[in-house]
Formats: C-alpha cells, structure tokens, sequence
C-alpha cells in the first residue's frame, strides 16, 4: 500500500467535500427563493408522499437549523428545518419529499437502510474512538494504534458505502413521487433536481474521505510490516 496514493485520495476528497457544500448550498439557496405554483408547504409535501405510500404514525416536526433535515427510523420521526418545513419554495419541497424517501425506505424495509441501521453503533463507537488513536499515535507514538485506526475507519468507510444507495434511492423516490402526485409541475422539477442531486455528493465526498484514511492507515500497516 502507497503512502503518496492514500494523500492523493485524501486530497482529491477534501476538494471534493469543499466543492460538494458548495454546490448543495449554492443549489439550496437559489432554489429556496423560488416558490412553488401549488404554494405546497415541505411539511405537506412529506406528508403527501408519505399517504401515498401507505406510511403511518410518523411525526413530521420543524427543528432549527438550515439542512438539518432528516428521519429517524428509530423513533417515526421526521424533521425538518424550520425554512424546509414551513416554506413552499421548491428546494423545501425537494428536501422534504427526500426525507419522505427515507420513511418509504422504513415501512418498505429497504435491506441497505435497515442495514445502515445495524451498524450505526459500531460506526458512532469508531467515531468516538478515533480521536483517541490519532492523539495517542501522534504525541505518544503508540504505533499499536494504527490497527485500530484502521478498524475505525473501515467501519465509517463501509458506512458511507452502505449509505449511498440509501440515499440515491431516497432521492429517486422524491422525484417519482413528486410527478406522480402533481406536487409539482414537471417545469419546477428542475428546481429539486439540481438541489437533490448537489446533495448527493456530500455523500459521494464522504465515502472518499474514509477510503482515503483507511487507505492511509493500511499504508502505514504495510509500511511497518516491512520494517
């Protein structure tokens, strides 16, 4: 394993992250001032996609915050940020009917979210104990540690594997649902198109960002095996 290849991949995702928020939130705020023709609220929106689906007993709720929004599986909660919830422009459309997708996802019992579900444990514990190994590697040179950095970003890495089609299928499922139920005019899905698809490569930079550290640490791994 190379080293100068690990930073390449770390690179090449840092610029991706920084060019990913970019987008989403150049996307986002242009499309958020541009209101829908139905004048459908996100709330209503979310709430539509999710009758026509069959979904039952999930709160729709407002929380502070911009792009804060997202769904709980655990508790049948969806929440959405205070501009997405209350707003009718097309970006909060977009944003609630993905959030929608992910509820479909759970009544449906989609195999990749319930998966993602099961290993949201062991990637919170690799995430906390991340920290951990990096401050003991660097000023105690604890080189023992660069196994279990390596464990901890395997696990966040087969996360955000695991969480790109859950994603990519929340998605399609919002467009779908939003044509098929005349939420919106088929003129305005450019709108949701641009935001949600700027979305999905937050996504896309996070997966490379963990393959790049986990290839960095196996790098290292390999590295001392020949010393």
């Amino acid at each position: 394993m190379n080293l100068t290849f690990a930073f390449i991949v770390i690179g090449a995702a840092f610029i991706m992250g920084l060019w990913a928020q970019a987008k989403v939130s150049s996307a986002y705020n242009k499309y958020k001032q541009v209101g829908a023709r139905s004048r459908i609220t996100g709330r209503d929106a979310a709430a539509y996609v999710m009758q026509a689906a069959g979904v039952h007993g999930v709160d729709i709720v407002p929380i502070r915050g911009q792009l804060t929004d997202h769904y709980d599986p655990v508790n049948k909660r969806l929440a959405l940020s205070e501009a997405n919830y209350y707003g009718y422009s097309l970006a909060a459309v977009g944003v609630a009917a993905h959030e929608a997708g992910h509820a479909v996802q759970d009544k449906e019992n989609y195999g990749m979210l319930k998966l993602r579900m099961q290993l949201v444990p062991m990637t919170m514990f690799a995430s906390k104990l991340l920290p951990l190994v990096i401050f003991g590697g660097f000023f105690f040179h604890m080189f023992g540690l660069i196994y279990i950095g390596a464990a901890c970003y395997a696990a966040l890495t087969l996360f955000s594997l695991i969480t790109l089609p859950v994603e990519f299928n929340a998605t399609a499922r919002a467009k779908q649902a939003i044509v098929n139920l005349g939420i919106l005019e088929r003129d305005e899905m450019v709108g949701v198109n641009k935001t949600l698809d700027a979305a999905a490569w937050t996504y896309v930079a996070a997966f490379v960002s963990s393959l790049g550290w986990l290839l960095y640490y196996l790098a290292l791994i390999s590295g001392s095996n020949r010393d």
